[in-house]
C-alpha cells in the first residue's frame, strides 16, 4: 500500500516521485515480481477507499535510489484491515474488497457531462485538453472539475456509473452559475471608473412590475 493525500481514479495516469525508502522497496518489488499495489486516499487522518494501480514504467532513476514513475489506475477497493508493516516489508499492506461497479451510464449522461465540463473550462479560461469520443466516462478528468478532496472521495465510492454521472453533473450544474457570476463581478470591477457603453433599450412594449 502507498497511502497518499489524493484520490486516484480507474484509468487515470499518475506520475509520482518516489523518494522514501519504504516506497523505493515497494517499486522494486513491483518491477521484480510484476506486482500491483494500492493507493488509498488518506483523508482526515483516515483510510477507507483507494484504487489499485499498476506500475507502467520507471521514467528516471536517481543515484539516491529515488525514481520518477508512471502508474495507471485499475480498480476501486475498500479497506477492511490495514497493516502498517506487511510481511516484514518496510511498506504497508491491507486486506481489501473490490467494488463491483455497474456500467449503467447512458450516452445522454456522457454527452451532458462532457458539454458541462467544456463549458466549465471555457468560463475559467483554461486550456481545454479534455479527451473526446466514446472513451469518456464518469471517471474522466475528475481533477479538472473543481471537486474538493472530499467530493472526489465520494465520487470514488459510488459503484454505479449512472450515479457517478449524476454526481458530477449536479456538481457542475451548481458550480457553473457561481463561476459565471464571478466572471461578471470581475468584469464589473475592471470597468470601474471607465465609460460604459450599454445597448439601447426598446420601450415601445413594456409592463410595469406590480409590487
Amino acid at each position: 500500500m502507498f497511502p497518499l493525500e489524493l484520490v486516484v481514479f480507474p484509468g487515470e495516469r499518475l506520475a509520482l516521485h518516489i523518494f522514501e525508502n519504504r516506497y523505493q522497496q515497494l517499486i522494486a518489488d513491483c518491477e521484480l515480481q510484476n506486482m500491483i499495489f494500492g493507493i488509498p486516499a488518506f483523508f482526515n487522518g483516515k483510510l477507507s477507499y483507494g484504487t489499485e494501480v499498476r506500475l507502467e514504467k520507471v521514467e528516471k532513476r536517481y543515484p539516491s535510489g529515488a525514481s520518477d514513475i508512471v502508474c495507471r489506475g485499475l480498480w476501486v477497493f475498500k479497506i477492511e484491515s490495514f497493516y502498517p508493516v506487511y510481511n516484514e516489508k518496510m511498506y504497508s499492506g491491507a486486506a481489501v474488497t473490490f467494488l463491483n461497479t455497474i456500467e449503467d451510464g447512458t450516452a445522454a449522461q456522457r454527452d451532458l457531462f462532457f458539454n458541462l465540463a467544456k463549458r466549465f473550462h471555457a468560463l475559467l479560461g483554461a486550456d481545454s485538453d479534455l479527451s473526446t469520443g466514446a472513451a469518456i466516462n464518469s471517471y474522466s478528468f475528475p481533477h479538472k472539475l473543481g471537486l474538493s478532496f472530499k467530493q472526489e472521495l465520494e465520487l470514488l465510492k459510488l459503484y454505479s456509473e449512472s450515479a457517478r454521472y449524476v454526481y458530477v453533473i449536479d456538481h457542475l450544474t451548481v458550480t457553473l452559475p457561481v463561476v459565471e457570476q464571478m466572471n461578471r463581478t470581475r468584469e464589473l470591477i475592471q470597468l470601474n471608473g471607465h465609460f460604459k457603453n450599454f445597448d439601447p433599450l426598446d420601450f415601445t412594449d413594456y409592463k410595469l412590475d406590480e409590487l
